[in-house]
Formats: structure tokens, sequence, C-alpha cells
């Protein structure tokens, strides 16, 4: 379950990489570092996740098809084309018939975990994608997101994140 929700964060980062015409070998690398902290997160989180889900489909299969044609991944693309001029919540109006976006919700959840456990330097393209979907950051600077998440910028990113998280989920 962990898997299939940090996927629709590395989507995000597939869709920004590909709204902004960064190139396939730049996308590769955004899934790798994506697979990675997915399996690095999952293994913290709980002690009995396996390795080898994640070439179950849950896990490799999942995330191609995903960062590929998913919900989040085709918003994520458009938000990037648009430089973020349109918010998450009108693109996902216009664009999903209904449907949710999970990405950015999740982005905030987990982001809230590696703040207060401190390893937003341990996860640094999730961290790059909550600093890029707050508004901190432009799509086009997921390309370095190692740089992103050690910045000084990310002070910025205010307690009002635990709000609008709240406000998001209806707490």
């Amino acid at each position: 379950e962990l898997a299939g929700a940090l996927k629709n964060v590395v989507a995000l980062a597939a869709g920004f990489a590909d709204g902004c015409g960064l190139g396939q070998n730049a996308k590769a690398a955004i899934m790798r570092q994506g697979l990675n902290e997915m399996r690095s997160f999952a293994k913290a989180s709980f002690t009995t996740v396996r390795d080898d889900t994640f070439f179950e489909p849950c896990g490799i299969p999942d995330l191609i098809v995903t960062c590929y044609g998913g919900r989040n991944y085709r918003v994520a693309v458009r938000f990037a084309q648009l430089n973020g001029a349109k918010t998450f919540d009108e693109l996902e109006g216009e664009m999903l018939n209904g449907q949710k976006l999970q990405g950015v919700l999740t982005s905030f959840e987990v982001q809230t975990v590696l703040k207060n456990k401190g390893w937003e330097q341990q996860y640094p393209l999730f961290t790059a994608v909550h600093a890029i979907s707050s508004g901190l950051f432009e799509p086009k600077d997921i390309v370095r997101f190692r740089d992103v998440a050690v910045s000084p910028n990310l002070k910025k990113m205010k307690e009002t994140d635990i709000s609008l998280l709240e406000e998001k989920i209806g707490l």
C-alpha cells in the first residue's frame, strides 16, 4: 500500500521533468531515485518490508505505468508546462473529471514525516517534489533535486504546511 501511495510522488517528479522537456535520461534518473527512496522509506517505516516486494506488480511495474501516463504524471506535466501558473487544485478540476490527484497530498504527508524524523536530506527527491508543489522552487528544478533538498530556501516551508495538510484531508 505504501508503494502505491509513494509512486504518485515520483510520478509528479517525472511529470515535472517531461513538462519541462528535460529528456528521457533525466526522467529515468528521477524514476531510479524515486524507486530507491520508495524502498528506503518503506523499510525505515516498516521493518517487515522485503526488497522483492518492489519487483511485484505494486512496485516497479506500477511505478513505470504511473510515471508514463497516470493522472499525477499528467497533471504534473501540465503544471510544469504552465510553470505553476495554475494550482494543482485548478488542474485537478480541469483534467481529472472528478478523480482525485493523490501525489500532492501524499507529498505533504511524507514531508511531515521526513521533517519530524529529520530525514529530509536522506530523501532529496521527495523533499524536492514537496518544495516544488509548495511553490518554493520551479518545476524545472526537479533535475537538481539533491541541491533543492539542502537549500536554505527550504526553511521558508512554513508551519502552514501542517494546517494545509489538515485542511486537505479534513482534520
